[in-house]
């Protein structure tokens, strides 16, 4: 175990976040196989749903698009285009109608300024940077304190914390954004008289198992910046 420094500790601190990982997946997987299954009152697609909810805010710039992938359905603030995936764009159900609703949030949040989201695309660079790059300086410096001993080696493990903190951050702002997103679909849903009230018990599902993949997301991404940050912390010359 000498190349996993606190392999133990590493175990104690990424479990949780694993657990609740494979948890969340779960009950996405079935909260919309259930609802893929139940046709809406007015049998309008995923797509008709965005489309009216756009027009009802006036966003009628914003395009929605069929994108291939299994529940990739997403919003892209550069080209201000609504992607959904075949099973919510051509679906006439109350989770097409859901999944559509809260991408839909996504593109209202876009239109009001809505500061998280502005600041999650802000990080986006830094985090895909920092994501790949962050584990290759933290093991690398830690390999080079290791064997070499000194400072220049922990000063580019702590580098790579520093980096890996922003990935965490980004973990962290995805929260408020997502669950705005959620809140802002529920009430439009029933308000636009796209669906009934008890038609919304199964969009609280859908939607509500969706955010904790976030939350896990969160989870496991705190436990990593943790058992970095103990390492180093534990560490003397």
């Amino acid at each position: 175990m000498f190349l996993f420094p606190g392999y133990g500790m590493w175990l104690l601190l990424a479990i949780p976040g694993l657990l609740l990982g494979l948890y969340a997946q779960a009950k996405v997987k079935g909260a919309f196989n259930k609802y893929a299954k139940v046709p809406t009152s007015r049998r309008m697609t995923g797509a008709q749903v965005a489309r009216e909810l756009l027009n009802a805010q006036g966003l009628y710039d914003v395009q929605i698009e069929r994108v291939e992938g299994r529940l990739s359905d997403h919003y892209d603030p550069r080209t201000r285009v609504l992607r959904l995936s075949p099973e919510v764009h051509d679906a006439p159900s109350v989770a097409a109608a859901g999944v559509a609703a809260h991408e839909m949030g996504h593109a209202l949040q876009h239109a009001s300024h809505y500061a998280p989201l502005g600041l999650r695309s802000a990080l986006v660079p830094a985090t895909q940077f920092g994501s790949q790059l962050a584990p290759m300086l933290f093991m690398g410096g830690l390999l080079l304190n290791i064997f070499l001993g000194g400072q220049l080696g922990l000063m580019v493990a702590w580098l790579g914390v520093i980096l890996f903190a922003i990935a965490v951050l980004f973990t962290l702002v995805t929260l408020p954004v997502e669950f705005d997103a959620s809140k802002r679909a529920k009430k439009l849903l029933v308000s636009q008289g796209i669906l009934f009230q008890d038609e919304v018990e199964g969009v609280n599902k859908v939607l509500d198992a969706a955010a904790l993949t976030y939350v896990a997301a969160a989870v496991a991404a705190i436990g990593q910046l943790l058992y970095y940050i103990l390492l180093l912390s534990g560490r003397r010359d």
